[in-house]
This record gives C-alpha cells, structure tokens and sequence, in this order.
C-alpha cells in the first residue's frame, strides 16, 4: 500500500482497501453524486457488476506482469492467487 500511495498508483476514487474509505464511503459518495444530478434535471443510470468471479475470467500470468510492471512484488501475489 505504501508503494501505491508514493508512486501516486491509486485512482484519487478508488476506496476497497484505502484507510478510511470502504464500500460503505463509496455508496454514500456515489448517493450525493447522484443526487446533485437528479437536483441539477440530470437523469441517472446505474449499472452493477457483480466482480465474484472476476478473478476465475482473467489470465493470472497477464495479471501478475502488469502488477509486476507497477512494481507490486512479493506477497501481494500470493494474496491476489487466493482468488
């Protein structure tokens, strides 16, 4: 994480797995930006994606070089193999 953060890596959006941010702080960010929307005559689409398999879809070799190009070596792998 310490990594992510110096080299500046992590969407200023991102929240799963950031300190002091979580799914529960993206639904409410998410809420109040679709509510200024509504305020402001806009219409709102929302789409889920259900990401539970998203690991079992993607090339672990593919995954693991570009993690390894952004310079995460080292235990992360193993935990991202877990999926």
């Amino acid at each position: 994480m310490q990594h992510l953060t110096e080299n500046h890596l992590l969407s200023t959006v991102q929240h799963g797995f950031v300190k002091r941010r979580s799914t529960c702080t993206n639904l409410l960010e998410s809420l109040n930006d679709w509510t200024l929307a509504i305020q402001d005559g806009h219409s709102v689409v929302v789409g889920y994606i259900d990401f539970n398999k998203a690991f079992d879809s993607v090339s672990h070799a593919k995954l693991f070089y570009c993690l390894n190009q952004y310079g995460v070596r080292g235990e992360l792998h193993a935990v991202v193999d877990t999926f």
